[in-house]
């Protein structure tokens, strides 16, 4: 088995959003297509390695956030299979109620940021449910079931290596500083302690990151990012419990964001970079989401 890391190089930036192309007897598949807006980097890419895209028969998308399966419909166009978490599928198909959302709330950067998502034909996407594996070679490919980021989230397991998606953060340069992906509207900060737990107890020796690239000290990180899910959670319920408003809040995320960042030596350059990635002001609305609600 090989895999080999595609950067996307969304806003122009390296390091951000990944795909992961997997190589195993032959066959090639594909673990995250990022936005369709950097659809032409990623075929490059692919191109790149010598490999033909046709030759991708099976695409996997941990959850349908634009960041992340943005390009799956183009890739089912080309006759290649997408498998997703069940209540994906519908979206994946039929993707204009998600694209009306994320005009919505991103309008006339809407096109520039995420480009077009394309509907995917409905014998094409392939629903797996938790502990269901699709073969690949002489690998299997299972999906866990790992919500908390979004209930509709799988990571992708081949032997002692997953792919986390969203549900193990973001980390860029390897940086020591983990950032909580907690963007609206299904963040839950409990199901993700348990989804994290589960990865913990897993042992597994090496992650792949969406955003962004291969963590090979799994246990610190997920413990340490654990624990970062919970203090932000904490952090905005203790505000939102002492009538913080919106805009308040937004202001009171990002400067706690920031001074941690620091504090774990990262750089003015790369808290912007992270900032291109995961905002922290749909973090905090995210967050304060979850409050609203209750739990």
């Amino acid at each position: 088995m090989r895999i080999h890391t595609l950067d996307l190089r969304f806003h122009g930036l390296p390091g951000l959003i990944a795909s992961y192309l997997v190589e195993s007897g032959g066959e090639y598949a594909l673990i995250e297509t990022g936005p369709g807006s950097t659809l032409e980097t990623l075929r490059a890419a692919i191109g790149a390695l010598g490999v033909d895209e046709t030759a991708i028969k099976k695409v996997f998308v941990t959850h349908i956030h634009l960041d992340h399966a943005g390009a799956a419909g183009w890739f089912a166009q080309q006759g290649a299979t997408v498998y997703c978490h069940p209540s994906a599928v519908r979206h994946l198909i039929d993707p204009s109620k998600l694209m009306d959302s994320a005009r919505m709330v991103y309008g006339d950067l809407m096109d520039s940021l995420w480009g077009d998502m394309l509907p995917a034909p409905a014998e094409r996407v392939v629903a797996l449910h938790d502990q269901e594996s699709v073969p690949l070679g002489e690998i299997e490919i299972i999906a866990w079931e790992t919500p908390g980021h979004a209930r509709h989230h799988h990571a992708f397991i081949i032997g002692d290596i997953c792919f986390t998606g969203d549900v193990a953060g973001m980390r860029l340069e390897n940086s020591p500083y983990l950032s909580v992906t907690a963007a609206p509207p299904q963040f839950d900060p409990f199901a993700y302690g348990q989804s994290l737990d589960r990865l913990i107890a897993a042992n597994f020796k090496t992650l792949y990151l969406t955003h962004f690239g291969v963590v090979q000290d799994v246990a610190w990180h997920l413990s340490t990012y654990r624990q970062r899910v919970m203090a932000v959670y904490e952090r905005v319920a203790a505000d939102f419990a002492a009538g913080v408003g919106v805009e308040e809040n937004r202001r009171n995320y990002a400067a706690a964001e920031q001074e941690i960042a620091m504090q774990a030596g990262v750089d003015e350059r790369l808290w912007r970079k992270g900032e291109d990635a995961n905002v922290t002001s749909m973090c905090a609305d995210g967050v304060r989401l979850y409050c609203e609600k209750g739990r």
